[in-house]
Order: C-alpha cells, then structure tokens, then sequence
C-alpha cells in the first residue's frame, strides 16, 4: 500500500465573506505525480498556501509527511519543496545566487548550497544563464530557476502552481521526464496546471476542485466515462472525400459527421467502443493514419465537470 505524503481532510478557508475553500479532502500518495485540477477561482491557490504552510486553514487537517504544518511549520518545510505561479525572485541576483541563497535560508552551508545550484542549473536548463540577474528572464527562464530552488534542499514532498507555464516544447518534456524521475524516487509532487494536456502526460492521478470543494471519485468517473470525440483520418484522401467511406463502415449517417481540417469528429461512448470502431475501419480495409482522442481524459473530465454534469 503506497503511503501518503499529503493528506488534507475536511479543509476550510474565508476570507471575509468568501469562503475560497469550503471542504477539501484527499490523499497524494508518495511516489505518484497527483494533479490538481480546477477552474480560476475554485481554490487552489488557496490549498496550495495552506499546503505549503504559509496559510493556517480554518478548519481541517493537513499533513505533509505526517507532520502539522499549522503546528510544526518549520518541520513541514524541511519536508516541503514550494513553487509558486511567479517566481518573486531577488531581481539584483543572478540564477546561481538565488539558488545558493536559498539553499543557505534552507540550512546548507556555503559550500554545499554553492554545489546544489551548480547541479540544479544543470538539471533545468539554465547553466548558461548561471550568472545572469534574475531580472532578465523570461517567463519561461524563471520558471525552471523557480523548480530549481524548489529542488535545493532535496524535500520529499513538491507543490508546484502552474510549473509549465512559459515553457517551450522542449522545455516542457524536459519537466515531465523530471517530474516522474523524482516520482519514481519516491517523492510526492503535486502539481496545479490549467495545461491539462501537460498534466493528462505526467500525473498518475488527478483531484478536482469546483467551487472550493473536492470533487466525488463517484462524480469524476461518471464524467471521465462520458461521450469522448475521437479524430479520424485516412491517409489516402482527404476528410470529405474519407466521411463516406468510413460512415458506411460505422453505419453512421454521412451528413452528421463533422470536419475538422482534414479529421473527421465522431463520438464514442466510451474507450471499449472507441477500439471496436477503431478495429472495424481497419477490418473494412481503410488505410486509419490517425485515430485519437480529441481531449486528453484530464481535459475531458474537466469539461464535463464544469459543465454542470452529474
């Protein structure tokens, strides 16, 4: 059984009159990548800062790695790796000092802080910026530099807000392929992104806030096992001269398949159907050169969730 690394149960927080988390409960086990997904306003933020201790919750409890953070925020951030949205670095260092510095705040002696942002820069991209002042980095720039000093203190436990943002392909594939390294060494990483299609490729599970609430595991599976819209295309015609053929091996009505670009749309109610589809166009001797979801599951779940479905 994998433990926990964070658990949260029955989280409240208002400020004033409104209440941005009303009841949160979940468990992000260790060595997983758990999303957190929601739409602005639903709270995450919020979570995040009472995860990272920097925010005492209402009512609930948290744990991180079995300790208080309301209690013991200073053990809790021993635990804790923390990067926000925007980096609100020193604007004056360069990338190697604010790691440096903050494996020093962090307990690291010269050495051993001066060591680790050598090895960080290196780990996300950034050692031909090493000296460079914070303030001339890009979006993207700063929020590798912003993972990297999440990272100094080596914690078992990472909140990342938003950690793709900015970045560019490459960059992009470069963080998950870290992300799961760290998974894999048992850390727990939880990580908010509105870049569900990131997230669908690096999360091993995904919690869902709407309106300040986690939403049911009954509720998510209801709306992850909703209609999908799958692409279609052939690779030897284009997709209008492609909807009759393959409406007629699906016995679909040829005037009700939409196009897009060059796929063809047809919905599927769910993955087992999708496949039988899938293995039909094939038996019919149709040259299939792409059959895929158009939503990732993360992206789909999110559409109907917000959507109002129940």
């Amino acid at each position: 059984m994998t433990t926990p690394g964070i658990v949260a149960d029955g989280v409240r927080r208002s400020f004033g009159n409104v209440q941005a988390v009303r009841d949160v409960t979940f468990q992000a086990p260790e060595g997983a990548v758990t999303g957190l997904v929601g739409p602005n306003g639903s709270g995450k933020t919020t979570l995040l800062l009472m995860l990272a201790s920097l925010l005492a919750p209402d009512a609930g409890t948290i744990r991180i790695g079995g300790v208080d953070p309301v209690a013991e925020p200073g053990a809790a951030r021993r635990l804790l790796g923390w990067m926000p949205d925007s980096l609100g670095a020193w604007p004056s260092l360069t990338a190697r000092e604010t790691i440096a510095v903050t494996g020093r705040l962090s307990g690291l002696d010269k050495p051993a802080a001066a060591a680790r942002a050598a090895e960080l820069l290196g780990t996300v991209g950034l050692t031909d910026l090493a000296d460079a002042p914070a303030r001339v980095l890009s979006r993207g720039q700063k929020q590798r530099l912003g993972l990297a000093r999440a990272l100094v203190h080596d914690p078992r436990v990472l909140l990342l807000d938003e950690p793709a943002s900015g970045l560019d392909p490459q960059a992009r594939i470069d963080l998950r392929v870290l992300l799961r390294r760290l998974a894999a060494e048992g850390r727990t990483i939880l990580v908010s992104s509105h870049i569900l299609s990131e997230l669908d490729e690096v999360a091993d599970d995904a919690i869902f806030l709407m309106q300040g609430e986690t939403v049911s595991a009954e509720r998510i599976a209801a709306a992850a096992g909703r209609e999908r819209t799958w692409r279609i295309r052939l690779a030897d015609r284009d997709a209008t001269a492609a909807a009759l053929p393959v409406a007629q091996a699906l016995g679909l009505d040829v005037a009700m398949i939409p196009i897009d670009r060059r796929d063809l749309l047809i919905a599927f109610a769910s993955d087992a159907d999708a496949a039988h589809g899938l293995a039909v166009l094939v038996g019919a001797g149709l040259p299939v050169a792409e059959f895929s979801a158009s939503t990732g599951l993360l992206e789909h779940t999110f559409l109907d969730l917000e959507g109002g479905a129940r």
